[in-house]
């Protein structure tokens, strides 16, 4: 058997066998046996009984191993061969030609189709043939195939039935009774009769009728058993006459004549017309098992319908008319003058196509087991008969991808999956199998693709792609699993040369007319080797983070972080391998160490450390690239592009990045040593991150305020008093020493910052032409917010030491911050000659007088204001607001005599004048508060009289509101809410709190009295 297909065709069906039966059986080469009828049953898996049925009446039974090896009938090799066909024994049915073989596996039985009479004949033909006498004149027979998932109705449930039961040898006929009737009449074996057992219906077709046979096997008898055993019952419908070909599906029989297909009903005998033949085409049908469709050919055409004549799906469009069609699940295998075509049942794709030696070339016939389970199929030609094997959906598989048929390899796969004849698992080694011989063919992003498809490919696989073996990883990656289509794995830059190499290789041979696989496109665009490389690592990164979403063991996740990293440098793809390296990973850092300082990659070398929690390493690196980023240590991925105008704001900018890094490292430390090592090169870039690491609430144990004081700079002014400010206000500290710490650099910074406002006032006043307004608006702001922050702590603590702060800014002219300290110490007389004199602040000099609370402050004050020291004038004004405001605390004889002699009378009289009006002002107002409280009083006196006055009615309905017993003529009292209560219950309550729960002490009652309504 030769085959022919193009190169694209797939391999579904091997040749393995051919045999003569007649020469097999051992029959006389004189009288040729020519092969009419075939048949095919899996008896187990190392033997396939092989019915042939010849043209003189003859049948033939043969096994078939298909374990063993392949031969041929024409091999003339001397070695005695094991024959994996054998002849077991023949039977002749008939002396003229078998039609048709159908075995019955239920019952163990074989009908036979010859002269128009229907033999029953044992699966081993050990017995003696039985001829079926009811059967006469068939033309055609059919097995009925049961539909699973529909409900099947009992085709003898109505009409006409005969039965047949037999018993070593004695056939009788049922009695009337028991739902039986002979001759015509209505006639059932009775369930209890039959009982429990197995077996099979047939149709056949004779005459214008069909007869529908049920063949029972009781379950109390052997399937060995003679044929005398077998029940048989047989039911008559109106047919059609010139049946040529039928098939039994579920309820309906159809039958194809050489006018056209018609359905019938099993159940109410009615047919119907399906479809029309022309007269040229034959009329074959033939049952689709694994469907429970129907096959009706068509000329040239296969039309796929139901078991209602319904078409289903597509048509399969021949490139003949096939003399015999089989099925072979998934496909339909059709054949014609030696020559056997496979199409995909599904889609109707033609497949394979074989034909057989010239010698054989005559009428084909195709059978296969009927049950649709085996996997062999045998083909006859008038003497000569031929085995093929299915070939395995792996096997397939594997042909397409030797030939480089990915795409048809994996769309063959996933038909395989859907169809239930792959696993998903192993559709997903198909994946993996794929990507792996792409990659080698340098079809990167396609096998990347096809890997991450696969769910069962382990992502250490393509580790030794990465990184040459034997290393870290290489007892990870599972071994022996494919199939040896491709190498093993090498690095990347190998594959790329590997495969440049058999570019070239194929260009050569082209040139020399030699055709290979070799991709088209890379032969006239041959691809350069740096491109190959990119694309190779570009597409491992893609299937590598990929990869990192998954749940994976930890040694994987390993190499997968580790490899992710070495294939960012090979592209000097810094940012995505700082952003690697600085967020949750599972990197070695034995594996990267070496390989990243190097290549200078110091920044991610950083990263990784402090992602592993090795901070003082990290700490160390990021000191170095601070002290020497315009050496090139440092590669900042966002200024890539060098201005020489721009240096040092670039030097100036890495220096920053640099100490904010590692101030978030030092911000979770709890290593005092290693924090105070790093403060001060933090400092010296950026302060704000060195006050970040000091006042950090991250760290599990805070730092030692006295060890941190004493490491900072003393020029660091922002950075102590911050960090003193923090240590006092957020974390509550109590230390005297650190408040009076804090207070003396508050007082200092002020002291300096007011000296030099005090220079740059006398050098714009030089310059005041050029002054600008925004100058004269910044110019004291700082000074400003440092004083108001130093006089805030000087009111708000008490544990600071007055007097130590006041040697600080006691030549200075912090007069207030002086006035604050002075009112620490108590010593109100000074407070008040700076409020009043120095700062003439006359507000904040009557309100300190009201806090001190005594009238001789205020006279102190007026003293103070009359009779300044230090050569000032008198501050009359300020004076008469004194007067004014606080003249009732002052004495009119005091201070007339405070008034100076050299006063003058205006100023003097306004005074005097001023004091007067007060003391009338302030009698009169006590006149009126005086009466408006005798008013209260007389009132309050009123509603009392008015409440104890009121008169009360008690009846014999009257309750205690309280005990709730009868009042009568017991002593009772009576609260302001109007409650009642007995004398007992008053005594219990007592007069605050009335039996409604009022307590009249925290919520009086007020009642308007004759003042207020009048």
């Amino acid at each position: 058997m030769e085959t022919h297909r193009s190169e694209k065709d797939r391999v579904v069906l091997v040749p393995f066998t051919d045999f003569d039966p007649a020469k097999l059986a051992g029959y006389s080469p004189a009288v040729p046996l020519t092969i009419r009828s075939l048949a095919v049953f899996t008896a187990s898996e190392v033997e396939t009984l092989i019915y042939v049925g010849t043209g003189g009446g003859k049948l033939i039974l043969l096994s078939l191993n298909p374990t063993l090896p392949s031969t041929s009938s024409d091999d003339s090799s001397n070695a005695p061969p094991i024959a994996p066909v054998q002849f077991l024994r023949s039977a002749t049915v008939s002396n003229r030609v078998i039609e048709s073989i159908n075995v019955l596996p239920e019952i163990r039985r074989v009908i036979v189709l010859s002269d128009g009479f229907l033999f029953l004949v044992d699966t081993l033909l050990l017995q003696s043939i039985r001829k079926l006498g009811f059967a006469k004149d068939v033309t055609a027979i059919s097995k009925r195939v049961l539909q699973p998932d529909s409900s099947i109705s009992d085709p003898f449930g109505d009409g006409a039935v005969r039965a047949e039961f037999s018993r070593y040898g004695q056939t009788f006929l049922q009695k009337f009774g028991g739902g039986i009737r002979v001759n015509g009449t209505a006639s059932r074996v009775s369930e209890l009769q039959r009982g429990a057992g197995t077996g099979c219906f047939l149709a056949a077709a004779t005459g214008k009728k069909l007869l529908l046979i049920e063949l029972f096997l009781p379950s109390n008898v052997d399937l060995d058993a003679e044929h005398g055993s077998i029940s048989i019952r047989w039911k008559e419908i109106q047919g059609i006459e010139g049946v040529k070909t039928m098939v039994w599906v579920g309820d309906s029989i159809i039958v194809g004549t050489s006018e056209g297909y018609i359905l019938f009903s099993d159940v109410t005998g009615k047919g119907s017309l399906i479809f029309s033949l022309p007269e040229s085409s034959p009329p074959l049908v033939r049952p689709l098992l694994r469907s429970s469709d129907v096959l009706l050919l068509f000329d040239k055409v296969g039309v796929v319908s139901n078991a209602l004549g319904h078409p289903v799906g597509g048509s399969l469009i021949f490139q003949y008319v096939p003399e015999s069609i089989a099925e072979l699940h998934p496909y339909v295998i059709v054949a014609r003058d030696g020559r056997l075509d496979l199409y995909r049942k599904k889609t109707g794709v033609y497949v394979q196509s074989l034909s057989l030696k010239k010698s054989s070339v005559g009428p084909c016939i195709v059978a296969n087991d009927d049950q649709g389970t085996g996997d062999i199929l045998v083909i006859g030609t008038t003497y000569k008969a031929f085995c093929c094997r299915k070939v395995s959906p792996e096997e397939q598989i594997k042909d397409l991808l030797r030939k480089k048929h990915f795409k048809e390899a994996v769309y063959l796969a996933e038909e395989f999956e859907s169809e239930g004849e792959m696993t998903k698992e192993m559709l997903s080694f198909v994946h993996a199998q794929v990507g792996f011989l792409l990659l080698f063919e340098l079809h990167f992003e396609e096998a990347v693709d096809h890997f991450l498809l696969s769910e069962s490919m382990d992502p250490s696989e393509i580790f030794s792609f990465i990184m040459r073996d034997p290393n870290r990883w290489s007892q990870l990656a599972p071994r022996k699993r494919y199939w040896g289509l491709h190498p093993p794995p090498v690095p990347l830059e190998q594959v790329v040369d590997d495969g440049l190499q058999a570019i070239q290789r194929a260009m050569f041979l082209r040139k020399a007319g030699i055709v290979n696989a070799t991709d088209e496109d890379f032969i006239l665009n041959p691809p350069s080797r740096a491109d190959l490389l990119k694309s190779a690592i570009e597409n491992i990164i893609r299937y590598l983070l990929v990869c990192r979403e998954k749940e994976l063991l930890p040694p994987v996740k390993e190499g997968v972080d580790t490899l992710l990293i070495y294939l960012y440098r090979a592209l000097n793809r810094v940012p995505d391998m700082e952003r690697l390296a600085s967020s949750e990973n599972s990197c070695v850092v034995e594996e990267l160490e070496t390989l990243l300082d190097g290549s200078g990659h110091l920044r991610t070398l950083a990263f990784l450390y402090a992602s592993k929690g090795m901070h003082s390493k990290a700490l160390t690196i990021w000191r170095i690239l601070a002290k020497n980023y315009s050496t090139g240590l440092w590669e900042d991925p966002i200024a890539s592009v060098d201005y020489d105008s721009n240096s040092t704001s670039d030097l100036l900018s890495g220096q920053r990045v640099a100490a904010a890094e590692a101030s978030k490292l030092l911000q979770e430390s709890s290593d005092q040593v290693l924090v105070l090592e790093h403060l001060g090169w933090i400092a010296d870039i950026n302060q704000e991150c060195a006050i970040l690491v000091l006042t950090s609430e991250k760290r599990s144990k805070q730092l030692s305020p006295e060890e941190v004081i004493a490491s900072i700079d003393p020029k660091k002014v922002e950075i102590h008093q911050r960090y003193l400010q923090w240590l006092i206000e957020d974390q509550g500290s109590e230390e005297m020493h650190l408040h009076t710490l804090y207070a003396l650099s508050l007082a200092r910074s002020a002291i300096e910052l007011v000296e030099r406002d005090s220079k740059l006032d006398n050098h714009l006043a030089e310059r005041s032409n050029e002054m600008s307004a925004s100058d004269v608006a910044n110019k004291g702001a700082l000074t400003y917010h440092v004083r108001e922050k130093l006089q805030l702590f000087l009111q708000a603590s008490d544990l600071y030491d007055p007097e130590v702060v006041l040697k600080v800014v006691e030549g200075s002219e912090l007069w207030l911050e002086k006035a604050i300290l002075y009112r620490k110490m108590g010593l109100e007389e000074l407070v008040l000659e700076i409020l009043a004199l120095k700062l003439e602040d006359c507000e904040a000099a009557e309100q300190y007088c009201a806090e001190i609370g005594r009238q001789d402050a205020y006279m102190q004050l007026l003293d103070m204001y009359l009779n300044p020291k230090d050569g000032k004038n008198p501050m009359f004004k300020a004076a008469v607001r004194l007067l004014h405001n606080h003249g009732e605390f002052l004495d009119p004889l005091l201070l007339l005599e405070k008034l100076s002699h050299e006063m003058p009378l205006q100023v003097a009289s306004g005074i005097v004048l001023r004091m007067l009006r007060a003391r009338f002002h302030h009698h009169l107002q006590g006149q009126v508060v005086h009466n408006i409280s005798r008013a209260i009083s007389l009132d309050t006196q009123l509603a009392r009289l008015e409440e104890r006055s009121r008169n009360v009615q008690i009846n014999d309905e009257s309750v205690c509101d309280s005990c709730h017993s009868r009042l009568g003529t017991k002593l009772f009292a009576m609260y302001p809410d109007d409650s009642i209560v007995c004398y007992k219950c008053y005594r219990r309550l007592g007069e605050s709190t009335s039996a409604r729960g009022h307590n009249f002490k925290e919520n009086p009652i007020f009642k308007p009295g004759w003042l207020v309504t009048r």
